[in-house]
């Protein structure tokens, strides 16, 4: 049996026992529900244990961790087992009262406030209080620990709350501030971190710059330690850098941090070398813009873009930066928990980084949050253009998030904002005067674009997913509108009416005609295949 079913079940056992932890020591059986449902943002177990006075709540995780949630909408780990949980609270009862003091502060400091506090305990509960305490934590086969020790340990812990242990509003997706106010590092220096370990080893072992270049990761890392640590005798290894990026990933953020860094040196040979990375194809062409045609001019073009575009302190780069960077790395918590943050914290101004949130949080496959926040996106837009296309990247989101129903009803908005009302009617002025009728002019229209595509490869995925659920009623009007638009659509793909078909013969046939016609090209794509259906050949 483990440790914190071991405690948990003796409590439950032993009546007096129960009744002694919930009074003084405020963890009390009876109260395992939280006044909300809460998830987190991992996706990890997480079951409720006990509660407080206060209606908050403790959890244990599904690695043993205890997380405590206030009923304001606070969240904090306080140990790692249901044993060390209760250590601290029976041994600190008023934890509370620590989780904001100096984490530097000395033993002596730590027991004097602790002092403070069980002063004021012991007039309201009386002079029992420690003979409680040691009676509850013998009879649970737990230690009696100094108070210094145990604060630090409940810091440690809190500290670690972050980013797997992040507690989110199951409903409404937002997260629960952290419960204690200690110094933290900021994100840049986190993600940052392994590239400083990388830049030193580029500088004195020349054995690891293939290994290090070679990584899309590892190179972006050393690329930004690099950008904010610059030694004349990084060049040679810059240049690795460099061609690794243009060769591997083309037009990037980092490709261009590459060219600025090697740039600024000025030399024959890197003018040369950029001029012909530059050339290779029109995105870096266009990514390397106002590109000088002597070497004398480089350094000062370089300049001008680290100017614009870089900088020295990692600390003014937006946060959205460090948090791709971190989800390249792999590290999906700390990526995810900084995305949260930003999204929770997005206004009516924050259009733009909104946009930039939900593509990241789609990336980490967090479909939900990126759904959340592609919805406050299309909120934000005024032009029905744009937020027609929001809205259908918001249906496509909430269909891999599984909410098919959600999704059905975004796409009919989608295309209602895109159609729009209908345009007035052109006016000749010369064709009135002469009584003559006015010539006819051809209107470009969502449909005939890249869009129309997208759209109609979404009616008819939106169908395909309500059938398996068995949702016949959404199923049936999705396809029914997709294959009233695919004969709108100039140039449909062959991948595209292959879709079309096999969502109606997985549905029984539709009530509306599905053309049967196919070019030679293209190869089979399924209903379950993402990517392309509805891009042009």
């Amino acid at each position: 049996m483990t440790g914190h079913h071991r405690v948990l079940q003796l409590l439950r056992e032993r009546p007096d026992l129960a009744g002694l932890a919930a009074y003084p020591f405020n963890f009390d059986i009876a109260r395992d529900e939280h006044v909300e449902a809460v998830r987190l943002a991992s996706g990890a177990g997480l079951v409720a244990v006990a509660g407080d006075d206060t209606g908050g709540t403790f959890f244990v995780c599904a690695g043993g961790e205890v997380l405590y949630a206030g009923s304001e909408g606070e969240a904090g780990l306080v140990a790692d087992s249901v044993d060390e949980a209760l250590e601290v609270l029976i041994g600190l009862p008023g934890w509370h009262d620590y989780t904001g003091l100096d984490p530097h502060a000395d033993d002596a400091t730590l027991a004097a406030t602790a002092t403070d506090t069980e002063d004021d305990l012991h007039e309201y509960y009386g002079p029992d209080l420690d003979a409680d305490r040691s009676a509850l934590l013998a009879a649970l086969g737990l230690r009696e620990l100094p108070q210094p020790q145990l604060i630090r340990r409940l810091h440690q812990a809190l500290l670690r709350t972050e980013p797997d242990f992040l507690l989110l509003n199951a409903q409404e997706g937002c997260a629960y501030t952290l419960l204690d106010r200690l110094p933290r590092p900021p994100l840049w220096q986190t993600v940052l971190e392994p590239g400083r370990t990388d830049l030193a080893l580029l500088r004195t072992d020349r054995t690891r710059w293939s290994e290090v270049a070679g990584g899309a990761a590892p190179r972006a890392t050393a690329l930004r330690a690099a950008q904010y640590d610059r030694r004349a005798t990084d060049l040679p290894f810059l240049r690795v850098l460099l061609q690794h990026e243009a060769h591997e990933h083309g037009a990037t953020e980092e490709l261009r941090l590459a060219a600025v860094l090697v740039g600024l040196h000025g030399q024959e040979q890197d003018h040369q070398l950029l001029r012909t990375l530059r050339e290779a194809n029109v995105d870096t062409h266009y990514l390397l813009g106002g590109f000088p045609d002597t070497t004398a001019e480089l350094t000062s073009w370089a300049a001008e873009f680290d100017e614009s575009n870089h900088g020295m302190d990692p600390g003014d780069e937006p946060e959205l930066t460090w948090a791709e960077l971190a989800r390249r790395q792999g590290r999906t918590e700390l990526a995810r928990t900084a995305l949260l943050r930003l999204l929770d914290d997005a206004g009516p101004r924050d259009a733009a980084l909104l946009a930039g949130l939900a593509g990241e949080l789609a990336r980490l496959g967090d479909f939900t949050q990126a759904a959340r926040a592609r919805h406050l996106h299309a909120s934000l837009q005024d032009d029905p253009a744009h937020r027609g296309a929001a809205l259908v990247d918001l249906a496509s989101l909430q269909r891999r998030a599984g909410d098919i129903e959600a999704a059905w009803r975004s796409l009919q908005r989608a295309v209602a904002a895109l159609d729009g009302p209908p345009p007035p009617p052109p006016t000749d002025q010369l064709a009135l005067d002469l009584n003559l009728p006015e010539p006819q002019r051809p209107t470009l229209t969502w449909r005939a674009l890249g869009l129309g595509l997208r759209v109609t490869e979404e009616h008819f995925r939106i169908a395909h997913e309500a059938a398996t659920i068995c949702l016949p009623a959404v199923a049936r009007a999705a396809l029914a509108a997709g294959a009233a638009l695919l004969p709108e659509l100039p140039r449909p793909t062959a991948a595209l009416h292959r879709l079309a078909r096999e969502t109606r013969a997985m549905l029984g046939g539709a009530p509306s005609p599905v053309p049967d016609q196919l070019g030679s090209a293209g190869g089979l794509m399924t209903p379950s295949a993402e990517p392309g259906a509805g891009r042009p050949e």
